[in-house]
Parts: C-alpha cells; structure tokens; sequence
C-alpha cells in the first residue's frame, strides 16, 4: 500500500511565474505520493503617482469626477493544492493547482458583492496542469501551465522586493491607474501561461567539453481557452473547439507553438544559464477580422549567471507582438524590447534592480491619428529581509514612462511608487 505524506509545509512556492520551471518534485521512494497545500499571502502599503495621457486615457491623480488617494494598500493571497507522485517501476507523475483572489470594485471591502464578474467569486484557477515522465525520457505537461517561453526565459531578474515588478497580479504595481505599462518583455504573464496546452520538458543532455547540460522545451497550444472555456461565450455553438469567432481579437490565439533551447553549464564557481527559442501563433477569428493582424512570430534570447550570491542577467525579445502578447495590426512596426537586471543574495538579506525598455505599434492601427511606435521602459528596486523561511518584509521603488504622441497630446503617461511590504509563505 502506497504511504500518503501530507505535506503542507513543504517545498515553498516562489512568486514568479518563472517558479513553475520544475517538470515535478522528486519523491523520495517509489510508490510514494506527496500531498502539498502550500500558498503565500503578501501584503503592501504604497505610496505612488500617476500622470499624463495613454491610448486617450487621463493617468493624472484627479479628474473632475473623482481623485486618487496617493497612498493605496494593496496585497494577495494565493494557495497551490497538488501531488507529486512516483510509482513503483520509477515514473513519477502529479497534478498542481494554483489559486487565486478575485478582485472587487473599490470600497466594498469584500469579494463576493459584485455582479458584473468583478468579485463574484472568492477564488479562481490560474494554474491547472498534470504530468508524467521521468528525469531520463523527459516529462509531458497538460493543461493551463507554461510553456517553453516562460519556463526558460533567462536574464528577465525578478527575485526581488514584491517578487514579480510589473507582472504582478496583487503586487505594488496595480496601484498604478490602468496597472501600469503592459509589457511583452516579461513571458512570465498570464496571457501565456492561462491556457490549456501540451508540453513536452526533454531530459538533460550533458555535453563533453565543458561538462554543461543542454535541455528543451516544446508546447503546443491548440486555441488560447483555459482549461474549462468555451462554455460560456456568447454564442455557445462557438465551444471549445471553436476555430473562429466573429468580429475577430488581437488576443484570441490558434495554433501557437513555442520552443527553447537551454543550456547551463557550472565553471570557476559561475553557474551560467543561457536560452533561445520562438513563439509563433495564428489570430483567432473569421477572415475580416482575422486579416486585420500580423500572426504572432518572436524570437527570444536570456542569458544570466550567478556567482558567489551575486546574480546578473539580460533578455532579448523582437517580433511581430503586442503587449499582452496580442497581435499587431498589419503593418505595424515589429516589436523589439529587452531587460537588464541583477540581484544579490547574503543571509537573510537580498537586493535587486532590473530595468526594461520596449517598442511596438501600441494603440496605431492603419489610418489611426497616433505614431507608429509606443515607447516604453521602467526601472523597478527593491531589498529583502527573511525574519525567518516562511515570513519576510521588502521595500521598493518603481518607475515607468510610456509615449505615443497624437496630433492633439503629447502621448506621454509615466508612474513612480514606493512601497513597503511583507510576505509569508507556507
């Protein structure tokens, strides 16, 4: 008889997305199933501005309708339930969860008042995936996970203050008004990792020279519905398996794939990483809509390496992409952004900064009054202390700027915030 573990203090889960990289949790022996119940909650006090114009919004703090505190609480509670598992001729397997709070409208004080969908329900699935494989023949993933992009992006240094900048969902940065800048730099985000695809995780191949170790990732993503979508559209013929949808989305996808190549290698007590690989997709929709948008093709290239607790990294991504990982319009400019950042560890003590800069077509489409290109970059820095495993506290400082000037404005929106924090983890 199989031993069961109930392990709820087990295995801390990280904040990133990047987190999700492991193919599974070895079991210690075959035949054992490992039950996890692990989760975080985080916590911040923000103080922070907005000001300026984007895609016609007014960033300022007020208008004549309404003002913005200048000091915004803001926090999240997460929990991932799952199981790794191995039987007893060695092949492991499992299931990982990940969820989340809904959000409510602003004053109501609780999640369950609305009923426009903001706040309807407590909780929702982020992340829902299964697997099976073993170390030596590779692992298979299905469901709503990540995928190559994502799981071996390298050089994006995220590892400190809130734990995730300006992709977080409950973090410092969604004080900003509108959330602050959408970016394409950064895969670890939910337009990539919210639906339901088949991935395929190789095992380690060490080369002989330098004793490094080479290993890849493929997905397939047949449509970008979620791992129980396509039920609840409009027009419900339409379905899971729906191959158009009238009217067309610069969001819906078809038949996307992305590959990476990896490669690590340890010498001189440098532990080097380094990737490469593309993203391509097809537009969902019917032949008008559809032909309104280039299909998604992007290359991405990371590198990082860590040496004595000191981390530096950088990451490269250029193609036809919209942030949001949406499409862009039929003779946009392509996109081309990059990431720089580094990150140092000493005890219970850790810093970081990372910057990003970015271009693409943005709000322009053909015959649209903005310029052709969206200029975009932000600087994030933050310190952490660990007052022990489960529990720290962490300062940060953010800044963006966005531009994309019309004949009447300017086009310029930009945000700065600090915040202070904690988070505890279990």
């Amino acid at each position: 008889m199989r031993k069961i573990l109930m392990a709820t203090a087990a295995s801390l889960v990280a904040l990133a997305g990047a987190a999700n990289a492991q193919p599974a949790k070895e079991v210690a022996a075959p035949g054992t199933i490992v039950v996890h119940l692990n989760g975080y909650l985080q916590f911040s006090v923000n103080a922070y501005g907005n000001s300026g114009y984007n895609d016609g919004t007014n960033y300022a703090m007020s208008t004549s309708s309404y003002k913005l505190s200048p000091i915004g609480e803001i926090g999240d509670v997460r929990l991932y339930p799952g199981f790794d598992a191995q039987t007893a001729n060695g092949i492991w397997y499992g299931a990982q969860v990940e969820l989340r709070t809904t959000t409510s409208y602003a004053g109501k004080g609780v999640n369950g008042n609305s009923a426009n969908g903001y706040g309807a329900g407590n909780l929702y699935v982020r992340r829902a995936y299964g697997y099976i494989g073993t170390p030596d023949y590779g692992f298979i993933r299905f469901g709503q996970t990540d995928s190559a992009f994502d799981l071996l992006q390298r050089g994006v240094i995220e590892a400190f203050g809130d734990g995730a900048q300006w992709v977080a969902d409950g973090g410092a940065s969604n004080v900003f008004v509108a959330g602050g800048p959408a970016t394409f730099i950064y895969a670890d985000q939910g337009a990539l990792y919210t639906s339901n695809k088949i991935v395929l995780i190789s095992p380690a191949v060490e080369e002989p020279v330098l004793g490094g170790k080479f290993d890849a990732i493929v997905g397939y993503e047949p449509n970008s519905n979620g791992i129980k979508e396509g039920y609840a559209v409009d027009n419900s013929s339409l379905g899971a398996n729906a191959s158009s949808i009238s009217g067309g989305s610069n969001a819906r996808r078809r038949n996307t794939v992305d590959a990476m190549l990896d490669y690590g290698v340890k010498l001189d007590g440098f532990n080097t990483k380094a990737s490469v690989g593309y993203l391509a997709g097809s537009p969902l929709g019917n032949l008008t809509g559809a032909q309104a948008y280039a299909p998604l093709g992007v290359f991405q290239a990371g590198l990082q390496t860590t040496y004595m607790g000191l981390t530096v990294g950088a990451n490269l991504k250029a193609g036809h992409v919209e942030d949001g990982y949406a499409f862009d319009p039929k003779g946009g400019r392509p996109a081309l952004g990059y990431s720089v950042g580094a990150a140092y560890a000493l005890g219970p003590i850790s810093v970081g900064t990372s910057f990003f800069d970015e271009q693409s077509s943005g709000a322009w489409t053909p015959g649209s009054t903005y310029a052709r290109t969206l200029s975009q970059y932000g600087i994030a820095a933050g310190a952490n202390y660990a007052l022990a495993k489960p529990i720290s506290v962490f300062v940060q400082g953010m800044y963006y700027h966005r531009h994309q000037p019309t004949p009447t404005t300017r086009g310029n929106a930009q945000g700065e915030l600090v915040s202070l924090g904690t988070t505890i983890k279990w």
